[in-house]
């Protein structure tokens, strides 16, 4: 393998990012790029886009009237310099961070913050801005253009260009802290997740786990300096382990570890979620809005605080009632397996519920994690699984490379070619967890696809699955076949995006939109076909056998009433908070309090199932882009469910029904309102039908 993997050396004299990246596709040059390359790379970054909008405000204040061309064109095509640190920079510091990494992130976050406003509240800038809306009727642009001239009017207003001269420096300055905030709060989660891994001295304590998983924790232990074996936490409150482990005391140790992060000791952020809870509910009112919550859905699909109780009110009370009908069954082997052992029994907890969960299951479908996990090979579930199903579907080719730099040797690169053989872009796979990289799995794109750049898509998938000793296959569990699957949709809008604007391109849609191709891309990983396709035993080559295959099928819809219930009640948090009005945020000493309460008055108050992110390591919410929006997976799932019973109808994976969701939603980017693309898909309005028989929630 000849791939490129050092530390580089000082750009001073190099500067790698003054001139797009030589590589192909504008792929970033990851070996000339040193730490101490980006302060002065974003600096001069910022200069140059302030130069480039003065110069859109001269140009068009020199002309008759502001054009198309010379203000909302101009304005698309400024800031590339700055783009390209910060697209490189942000994805770097999320995959693999480190000391000098994060101290630059808190350095700049709030002098980018500023940057960002000083544009969007520039009031010669806003005044051509809106004359170009104001005469869109007369310009004679096409859709797309007609487009980005409306969402560029749309965004400044929302960004405060409206404001009076002390509203916007009032703006400014919570805009200011609000970055400095969630970059506190991010890096707290990834320091907390990390300092609340289990270690464990008896190799006894880990009955249940499997020789592969054994091995990973022993290598875990080992990375950080560690004798015995490390149980490294995700980011969710319920961990993977407490599937198998079958030392009870050792599973209320982990699951009391991953549910207190942050919310004591050194990386505490319940103060800090109380700055952004009142400064996002001050800022809304300053914009207008009663709430933040009320703020952030105005610019998405829902549209209303209204519409998304409306919808989290129609699935709590039956997914709460499945969620009682599984405890009670597990509360039954509980008792069962205590009777027989001649041990008086307990009551179930969080921590119990995977462990018995995983029994109730292999008894009702003779069916267990554990026996499908040989037959789900990483490399195999990409290659046979989540590139086969893109390529019956879309036409799409992969081939691995190895000639490109990367930045840390577990990173893997694909070149992507369209139905037609021509290039489409490069695909970046980081699947391995490490402690430099922030938890959970995510998409993200460091070069956007432009025709108005020519710039083809460069997209990377991450995930945090556990590295196996060297030499050893990883073996999945299918949630995280299904997660593979899940981030790939989102790649794969990103890749079959066939828009002008970058601004318009590929994920820039709607939170409540954007989780549609990504959660409709999870069909594959259960489709019998696709499945049969990657599912082969990972030392013999053997397919997953039919009786076998069939069990796993019909166990991917056991445990649907604690999986939504979990999901349910971390969407109710999200919106507690945010939709709290200005000075009603509570004080820091009632962050957990607040929580609590809340979780009581929407019913989520059942203490077997803990919401599948607590306050304090909500990072989608308090350091993402999902506040207000963690809906938005379920609102998508709709789309996403009912595309899927239309696609069986079809007769599943078939080119043709590729074609036509490539053409009316994957490669249209937000180059329209999105709320047409399932209109256009379908020929109707969203069936919540599906979802509902998908999750176990019929009739509600």
């Amino acid at each position: 393998m000849n791939r490129r993997f050092a530390p580089p050396p000082s750009s001073t004299d190099d500067p790698p990012f003054a001139a797009p990246s030589p590589l192909p596709l504008r792929y970033p040059p990851f070996d000339r790029i040193a730490d101490d390359a980006f302060r002065p790379a974003l600096e001069a970054g910022m200069a140059a886009q302030r130069a480039e909008i003065a110069a859109i405000v001269d140009a068009a204040d020199a002309a008759d009237a502001p054009t198309f061309d010379n203000t909302i064109v101009a304005l698309e095509r400024s800031g590339r310099l700055l783009e390209r640190v910060q697209t490189v920079f942000a994805n770097l510091d999320a995959a693999d961070t480190n000391d000098e990494r994060q101290a630059i992130q808190r350095e700049m976050s709030p002098r980018l913050s500023d940057h960002r406003d000083a544009i969007h509240l520039d009031a010669r800038l806003f005044e051509k801005i809106e004359d170009l809306h104001q005469r869109r009727a007369t310009l004679d642009l096409d859709a797309e253009s007609g487009q980005l001239l409306s969402r560029t009017y749309t965004l400044f207003v929302r960004a405060g260009a409206a404001l009076s001269t002390v509203d916007r420096e009032t703006l400014r300055h919570i805009n200011a802290t609000l970055s400095t905030l969630t970059t506190r709060f991010r890096q707290n989660v990834r320091a907390g997740t990390s300092a609340a891994a289990i270690r464990v001295d008896d190799p006894a304590a880990l009955d249940g786990l499997s020789a592969p998983q054994i091995a990973a924790a022993a290598l875990a232990a080992a990375t950080r300096g560690h004798d015995g074996w490390l149980i490294a936490m995700q980011n969710t409150t319920t961990q993977p382990a407490l599937a198998h482990l079958t030392d009870r005391a050792l599973r209320r140790r982990l699951h009391e570890a991953s549910s207190r992060r942050n919310s004591e000791g050194a990386f505490d952020n319940t103060g800090i979620v109380a700055e952004i809870v009142a400064l996002r509910a001050a800022r809304a009112r300053l914009l207008g809005h009663a709430s933040h919550a009320a703020w952030v859905l105005a610019d998405e699909t829902a549209g209303t605080v209204a519409a998304v109780d409306e919808l989290l009110a129609r699935l709590a009370h039956p997914a709460i009632a499945n969620a009682k009908r599984e405890a009670a069954d597990l509360q039954a082997a509980i008792d069962d397996d205590c009777r027989s052992a001649g041990q008086p029994t307990f009551p179930l907890e969080p921590w119990d519920w995977a462990f018995y969960a995983e029994r109730v299951r292999a008894r009702r479908h003779a069916f267990a994690d554990a026996d499908v996990r040989p037959y789900l090979a990483l490399d195999r579930v990409l290659r046979d699984g989540v590139f086969f199903a893109a390529e019956k579907l879309y036409g799409l080719g992969f081939a691995e490379r190895h000639d490109l730099p990367v930045y840390h040797p577990d990173v893997r690169v694909f070149d992507v070619v369209d139905r037609d053989g021509t290039p489409l872009g490069l695909f970046i796979a980081d699947f391995y967890a490490r402690d430099s990289k922030q938890g959970g799995a995510w998409m993200n794109a460091y070069v956007t696809q432009s025709h108005l750049f020519d710039e083809r898509p460069v997209i990377a998938n991450h995930m945090n699955v556990a590295k196996p000793a060297d030499g050893e296959p990883a073996l999945l569990a299918f949630d995280e076949v299904t997660t593979m699957f899940h981030e790939f949709g989102h790649a794969l809008h990103g890749l079959l995006s066939n828009v002008r604007y970058a601004s318009l391109a590929g994920t820039a849609v709607p939170r409540d939109f954007v989780e549609y191709p990504s959660q409709y891309n999870e069909m594959w990983a259960r489709d019998p076909q696709v499945l049969a396709h990657y599912a082969r035993h990972h030392e013999t080559g053997e397919p997953l056998p039919p009786a076998l295959l069939e069990k796993l099928l019909a166990a991917t819809r056991f445990d649907q009433g604690f999986r939504t219930t979990e999901y349910l009640a971390a969407a109710t948090l999200d919106q507690c908070w945010h939709q709290l009005a200005d000075g009603a945020a509570p004080a820091a000493a009632d962050v957990l309090a607040f929580e609590s309460d809340a979780l009581r008055r929407a019913g989520f108050d059942f203490a077997p199932v803990a919401p599948r992110y607590h306050t304090s390591y909500f990072s989608h919410v308090f350091a993402g882009g999902y506040s207000a929006g963690y809906y938005a997976y379920l609102w998508s799932e709709v789309l996403a469910r009912d595309t899927e019973r239309w696609t069986n109808e079809r007769g599943g994976l078939d080119r043709a029904t590729g074609d036509r969701i490539r053409e009316t939603v994957l490669s249209r980017g937000r180059s329209a309102d999105v709320s047409s693309f399932f209109r256009d898909l379908h020929g109707r309005q969203r069936d919540i039908g599906p979802l509902l028989a998908h999750r176990g929630l019929a009739p509600c």
